[in-house]
C-alpha cells in the first residue's frame, strides 16, 4: 500500500528543491556543452537506439526510435538529422515538432551504462533526395527530423546500474507479459482476433519494420 501524503508535502519553488538537494557539483555543469565535442560525437556514432521527447499544445510525448548503429547522422557539431522511419501513423512526436518545434533526445548503447542527452529544437524536412540518402531495405523515410543542437551532455551510469538494463539475467520473459494481441483485443472498438494477430505479427514484422 502506497504511504499517504498530501499536497502539503510538494516542493512548491525552486528554492525549496535546491535547499532539499544542494548545489550540483562541478563535474555536472563541465559536461554541458553547447555543441557536439568529438567524445559525444563518438558516442553518436555507435547508438542504434534514441528516445525523443517533444511537446505541444496537448501536452509531452516521448518515442523510441531505432535503427541500425548510427542511427543519427551527424551534419555538424550543432547538427544532426533523424529518419522518420515506418510506424503507426499517430504522428505525435512530428506534430509536436511542426507546432513547437523543442525536443529532447536520449540516446542508449547496448552494454554501455552511460546514456548521451541532446536538448535542443527541431524541423520536419521533407526533400526526395535527403529522404534517399537515408534508404534501407529499398524504403526510405517520408520525412527527415534536422535537429539543432542547443546543449548536449552525459548522464553517469547510476540509472542504468540500478535497473541492470543490460544484465542477461535481469530480463523479462516476454510470456510473463500480456501479448500485443491481447491489450489490442481488450481495447479495442470492433471485432479483433488477437490471437491471429499474435500468429502473424513475426511475419507482419518483417514486411513493415522498413
Amino acid at each position: 500500500m502506497a504511504a499517504a501524503f498530501s499536497l502539503n508535502d510538494r516542493l512548491a519553488s525552486i528554492a525549496e528543491l535546491e535547499a532539499l538537494y544542494g548545489a550540483p557539483s562541478q563535474r555536472s555543469l563541465d559536461k554541458e556543452l553547447d555543441q557536439l565535442s568529438p567524445h559525444y560525437q563518438a558516442f553518436l556514432e555507435k547508438s542504434p537506439f534514441v528516445v525523443l521527447a517533444t511537446v505541444g499544445p496537448e501536452g509531452v510525448d516521448c518515442s523510441p526510435r531505432g535503427d541500425p548503429t548510427g542511427l543519427v547522422r551527424v551534419v555538424d557539431n550543432k547538427t544532426l538529422m533523424l529518419p522518420d522511419r515506418k510506424g503507426n501513423n499517430r504522428l505525435d512526436s512530428l506534430r509536436n515538432i511542426v507546432r513547437q518545434r523543442r525536443l529532447s533526445l536520449l540516446f542508449l548503447i547496448p552494454g554501455v551504462g552511460e546514456t548521451l542527452r541532446v536538448n535542443g529544437h527541431a524541423d520536419v524536412v521533407v526533400n526526395a533526395q535527403l529522404n534517399a540518402s537515408f534508404e534501407i531495405q529499398g524504403k526510405a523515410p517520408r520525412s527527415v527530423i534536422v535537429v539543432h543542437i542547443d546543449r548536449v551532455y552525459f548522464q553517469c551510469q547510476k540509472a542504468l546500474a540500478r535497473s541492470r538494463l543490460w544484465d542477461a539475467d535481469a530480463r523479462v520473459d516476454r510470456r510473463e507479459l500480456p501479448s500485443t494481441g491481447e491489450m489490442l483485443q481488450a481495447m479495442s472498438t470492433e471485432a479483433f482476433d488477437g490471437e491471429k494477430y499474435d500468429a502473424d505479427y513475426a511475419e507482419h514484422m518483417q514486411r513493415t519494420i522498413y
